[in-house]
């Protein structure tokens, strides 16, 4: 396995965990990191024994196979653009850009440059979600909770670009057709932009999609919930468990119970930490110049759609 020289643009709260992760890789070698924070380069410093760097420049100066960009949304297109000039790959987070016309840029450049770039939408390498996926199944009704109290941080930008990207992202890639309706409803609450979210969309092939986002609940949520013609489906992407609700064979009972004529399954489901099979992933594409799992098209796919929702939200304000 050749030996990959990775930095890390961005060590706080997130950033660390990519820095810890890359340290401990078979195959990787942590480069360094770079952040203006000193408080995160003298922790990054002190953890891992690796150069450490005020100016991302400098880090990109010091050879780097392959990059992490964690840092606010804002940054992502500049700092993805000056990556690939200076012949990095690139994870970036997600949301991919703050806008379409930045988003476009960055993946026309991979494309110019010949580099690979995945977007950290974290939530496809979740155990409980690739169970899902294999399982083969026709959605009808997509149902999407994710809730969670007021972080204080990442507020810089609305609930739907924050939170309820990540279920847009496995919603566009369960129905697997184009969108023809969709409707939004929204409210800010403690910041500036939207807090709370919700909304419907209909899809060509019939399926229907309803995501609830909201950060500023009293208790966390992360679940989907799936309706298959031959199944009803939920999914807890915190636990990583999936059951499966299937009718028995037959007719109905005339006496007792219809419920006890349901089976419960579990999905077998991989718990493995999601960000550190994210960032393998990255890295197999890496050595491979291959299409990452969650491309660049992906990331844009659900930043379009994100700004759907977002637009239709502001027009009924």
């Amino acid at each position: 396995m050749s030996l990959l020289r990775v930095g890390v643009i961005g060590a706080g709260h997130l950033g660390y965990h990519h820095a810890r992760i890359y340290h401990a890789m078979e195959g990787a070698a942590l480069a360094g990191v770079a952040d203006i924070a000193s408080a995160a380069r003298d922790r990054a410093a002190q953890d891992f024994g690796v150069p450490v760097f005020e100016c991302f420049e400098d880090l990109l100066s010091a050879g780097v196979d392959a990059v992490s960009i964690v840092t606010p949304t804002m940054t992502h297109a500049p700092l993805t653009l000056a990556c690939f000039e200076s012949g990095a790959h690139v994870l970036v987070e997600k949301p991919i850009a703050p806008t379409l016309p930045e988003a476009e840029a960055m993946v026309e450049a991979a494309d110019h440059s010949g580099r690979v770039l995945q977007v950290g939408h974290i939530e496809r390498f979740n155990g409980a979600v690739m169970a899902l996926f294999n399982a083969s199944l026709r959605p009808m009704f997509i149902e999407c909770h994710r809730l969670s109290p007021f972080p204080g941080r990442n507020c810089d930008v609305s609930v739907v670009l924050d939170l309820m990207i990540h279920d847009l992202d496995l919603v566009l890639k369960m129905a697997g057709s184009e969108i023809v309706q969709l409707d939004a409803s929204g409210v800010p609450v403690f910041s500036e932009q939207e807090d709370i979210a919700n909304t419907r969309i209909r899809f060509a092939s019939g399926c229907v999609a309803n995501l609830t986002s909201s950060r500023v609940s009293l208790e966390s949520m992360r679940k989907i919930r799936i309706f298959d013609p031959e199944a009803y489906v939920s999914t807890n992407y915190s636990a990583q468990e999936v059951q499966v609700y299937r009718k028995k064979p037959g007719p109905l009972p005339k006496s007792g119970n219809p419920m006890e004529h349901i089976t419960v399954t579990s999905l077998p489901v991989r718990k493995e930490e999601p960000l550190k099979l994210e960032l393998e992933a990255f890295l197999e594409a890496v050595r491979g110049n291959k299409r990452p799992e969650v491309s660049g098209e992906d990331g844009l796919r659900a930043l379009e759609v994100s700004w759907r929702v977002l637009n239709a939200i502001r027009e009924t304000r």
